[in-house]
């Protein structure tokens, strides 16, 4: 496949977003915010905000005719989450479809992966980039396999970010709300959305960016002093805790990541949190 020349200084960047959920959106908004076009591919269009240019296609299929011919291409796919060695996911037919239906080779293809490409570790010390994988689920092998197809196919820069939240990312709210029982002694990282978006449009427009980044942010935090946090703030009592509260998960090192922006607008869970639930009330009135 041929790869895409540079764009010319001062032209208009041509960005495919291939997998447009809000991660995509939010990043593709950013980029026509300063003069890019954006194509968006997804199944269903219709959310999509008026200013990306509509891409409707199904990656579980070959694709009937090439994709457009763009500068950049980030691949924010997802694996099923139901994804069983008996009932295998498409998540590498479909990064092999969009490979095959690119014109040419983009200049520069950032692929979001996952940390959960460590679940299969318990080191309590912080694990760094350069630090190997271990999965232990099918839908860890899945993620893992479709790094290495990536790079393979599209000689992807690979960004594994952790626990993404932000607006409508609300889980541990709904969790703490809801009372639901917590693992308090889990050692959890998180990104805010916009660092995860800043990360990616930086690794976009950066010279040499690097290979591999973990986007996760600066505090990695047992799951309990979490939801303590979010239940104070709204004035609830904490989830019950599960048992036997043994620390497990595991701590990854944000070093590469802060190189890389120089600062994060959510440095740790508590600013994010503090905020969504100040608009939230808000709301509320």
């Amino acid at each position: 496949m041929q790869t895409t020349p540079p764009a010319e200084p001062g032209s208009q960047r041509r960005i495919l977003l291939a997998g447009c959920g809000k991660l995509g959106i939010l990043l593709g908004e950013r980029l026509v915010a300063r003069g890019a076009t954006v194509f968006a591919l997804r199944r269903t269009t219709a959310v999509l905000p008026g200013i990306f240019t509509p891409v409707a296609a199904d990656l579980s299929i070959s694709l009937p005719a090439p994709l457009p011919e763009v500068d950049e291409l980030v691949v924010t796919l997802t694996p099923s989450s139901s994804a069983s060695a008996d009932h295998p996911d498409d998540y590498l037919v479909k990064i092999r479809n969009l490979a095959a239906a690119l014109p040419v080779l983009p200049r520069r293809v950032v692929f979001v992966s996952s940390t959960r490409v460590f679940e299969g570790r318990t080191d309590e010390r912080p694990l760094t980039e350069e630090d190997a994988p271990a999965t232990v689920t099918e839908r860890g092998r899945v993620v893992l396999a479709g790094e290495l197809l990536a790079r393979e196919l599209l000689d992807s820069y690979i960004v594994r970010p952790a626990g993404i939240y932000g607006p409508g990312r609300e889980m541990l709210l709904r969790t703490v709300v809801g009372g639901t029982p917590v693992d308090y002694a889990r050692r959890t990282n998180r990104i805010h959305q916009i660092d995860l978006a800043r990360a990616i449009d930086t690794m976009l427009q950066v010279h040499e960016p690097p290979r591999l980044v973990h986007a996760v942010d600066q505090a990695p935090t047992p799951l309990g002093d979490v939801v303590t946090y979010i239940a104070h703030l709204l004035g609830r009592q904490p989830p019950p805790r599960t048992e036997p509260g043994i620390p497990s998960g595991t701590v990854l090192d944000g070093a590469r990541l802060l190189e890389l922006l120089g600062n994060l607008q959510y440095p740790t869970f508590k600013a994010g949190y503090a905020e969504m639930i100040e608009a939230q009330q808000r709301q509320l009135g």
